[in-house]
């Protein structure tokens, strides 16, 4: 999401026990998953999409699998195993779609979350800003959610809402907080064999390159961002961008030129996309 900015779907898994919860806490600290080299790059063992890798970002309406692209990001609670295996037989890689740092109360896990880590709206009806300075509220519950990717078989995972330090949520949220968080959330998720990417939260990529394994993007050309997304392209990889009021000639070139893999897309994240053109056409 950018800042208000979102697509929203419902979803009816089924939720996990606390105890199972609290298990998965427990089993995920027993494992790690290597780390990034020093420098940025990725760790070997996990999927890594280079920098100008094509995608599809579909997060409402009826999941089409025709479209020609290695890459589908869809929404972790409204598709199951077989829609993920499906894709995989088309060669596609699959990442999954979670809010981790807003709560959203059509979710099947949403009466586990307490009021106290509820904040102000994000912007969309039924969702508020959590308080993620509780990781020892969020973290079990997170893992929860995270481990639901795994166990479906998705490639990555796409945590939204990640930059609540810069709006308006109801809780005195650092900088550090956020920090302290993202790298969290990204530490689950590759213990359980994911990659992760980095939703917005552009000032922080250079102290948080190491930590994810790709980007993800919205409106940067628009706001004249896009250079700052630059350590990701360096690090060799995927920045994952959509512009969604910008025509494809005000942003192709320099997406081109940065190594963004873009699209243009409509707010409700449907199946319709456009493509910038190759160089020269």
């Amino acid at each position: 999401m950018r800042d208000q900015v979102a697509t929203r779907v419902t979803g009816r898994p089924v939720a996990l026990p606390v105890t199972v919860l609290m298990l998965l806490v427990v089993l995920a600290g027993c494992t790690s998953a290597p780390e990034s080299a020093p420098d940025g790059r990725p760790a070997a063992g996990r999927w890594q999409p280079e920098p100008g890798t094509d995608w599809q970002w579909q997060l409402s309406g009826r999941l089409d699998t025709t479209v020609d692209a290695p890459v589908y990001d869809i929404d972790g609670f409204e598709h199951d195993a077989a829609q993920v295996a499906g894709l995989h037989r088309k060669g596609r890689k699959v990442i999954c779609y979670l809010s981790t740092g807003a709560w959203e109360e059509f979710r099947p896990d949403a009466d586990d979350f307490p009021a106290a880590v509820l904040g102000k709206s994000n912007g969309w009806a039924g969702e508020r800003w959590l308080d993620i300075r509780r990781t020892d509220v969020l973290q079990p519950l997170m893992e929860a959610r995270i481990a639901m990717c795994a166990k479906k078989g998705f490639d990555a995972v796409e945590p939204d809402n990640m930059d609540g330090y810069r709006n308006r949520t109801g809780f005195p949220l650092t900088a550090a907080d956020q920090l302290r968080y993202n790298r969290l959330i990204a530490g689950v998720a590759h213990r359980h064999g994911l990659s992760v990417g980095l939703k917005n939260d552009l000032p922080q990529i250079p102290q948080l390159v190491g930590d994810f394994d790709f980007a993800v993007n919205e409106q940067c050309a628009q706001y004249e961002e896009c250079a700052q997304l630059s350590p990701f392209v360096k690090a060799g990889k995927a920045v994952f961008h959509v512009e969604y009021e910008l025509p494809l000639a005000r942003f192709c070139d320099g997406s081109r030129r940065l190594g963004l893999s873009s699209l243009l897309k409509k707010y409700e994240l449907g199946v319709w996309r456009r493509q910038c053109p190759a160089a020269g056409n």
